[in-house]
């Protein structure tokens, strides 16, 4: 399998970006109308995340021949098969269906460059506003505010405040655990987001932690793990060990996600 570091993935940075928009663009053509059917495992999808996954999947093969590419809404219609070694793209075409289909703009797009099981690039889209947040592993991150005429600024996270934290919690998938974790933490301000934005919040310095101690996908977190990690925080496992992609069924048993890295 072809192997693509932190370096050889930087000049795919432009290229993802653009095919980012035209998957935002097929998806916002749906935001009005759109099919929805349940899939095997009771979860929601639409003709929006299978049109904005056609775009991301034919684009990703034209810009980075031979390097495997895994979608969420593929890897539900047939086996996944990941890579042991070498590097792979790993996709959610829309996350956060259930904010979509409520009409809520939290939804995003998932991009994440994985090699040898770690993630080292990333890039998250919120279509519904047009801005993207993007990162490469050692060499930083940024993002693209519509709002701040599209053209990128670093970011990075910052160090945990003295007084008030601010928690990001999921809104459709807060689990009794989480609940109980969050609650021993003095001074804490919890928010609620749906989809990967959460990540972005964190790796932006406009938040501090962000833990889900219930199971989720790879595709769910990769992007923002390498975005966080990128603009200088981490995503481990609760206990503080490695994230481990790849593992069967595509599941992480949960992680907690930190902007300052002294905590």
């Amino acid at each position: 399998m072809p192997t693509l570091d932190a370096a050889a993935g930087a000049p795919l940075m432009d290229a993802l970006t653009k095919i980012t928009a035209a998957a935002a663009q097929a998806i916002l053509d749906r935001s009005t109308k759109t099919t929805i059917r349940t899939k095997t495992d009771g979860s929601p999808v639409t003709d929006a995340d299978e049109a904005a996954e056609a775009v991301i999947c034919q684009g990703l093969t034209r810009i980075a021949p031979g390097v495997p590419v895994i979608s969420e809404e593929q890897s539900g219609r047939e086996a996944a098969a990941v890579p042991v070694r070498g590097s792979y793209f790993l996709v959610d075409p829309l996350d956060g269906t259930r904010e979509f289909i409520a009409g809520r703009d939290e939804y995003t797009i998932n991009i994440a460059l994985i090699t040898d099981a770690v993630p080292v690039l990333g890039i998250i889209c919120a279509p519904a506003h047009g801005d993207y947040w993007r990162g490469i592993v050692g060499k930083g991150a940024d993002r693209i505010l519509k709002a701040a005429n599209n053209k990128p600024s670093p970011i990075h996270t910052r160090p945990r405040p003295q007084g008030e934290t601010i928690i990001m919690l999921s809104r459709s998938h807060l689990d009794p655990q989480t609940r109980a974790y969050v609650g021993v933490i003095p001074h804490a301000r919890l928010m609620q987001s749906g989809s990967s934005i959460k990540f972005c919040r964190i790796a932006e310095g406009n938040a501090d932690l962000y833990p889900r101690l219930a199971p989720t996908h790879d595709w769910d977190i990769a992007a923002g793990h390498a975005i966080l990690q990128a603009a200088g925080g981490r995503v481990t496992a609760p206990d503080g060990a490695a994230i481990g992609y790849g593992k069967k069924g595509l599941l992480i048993p949960g992680f907690i996600a930190r902007g300052d890295i002294k905590d």
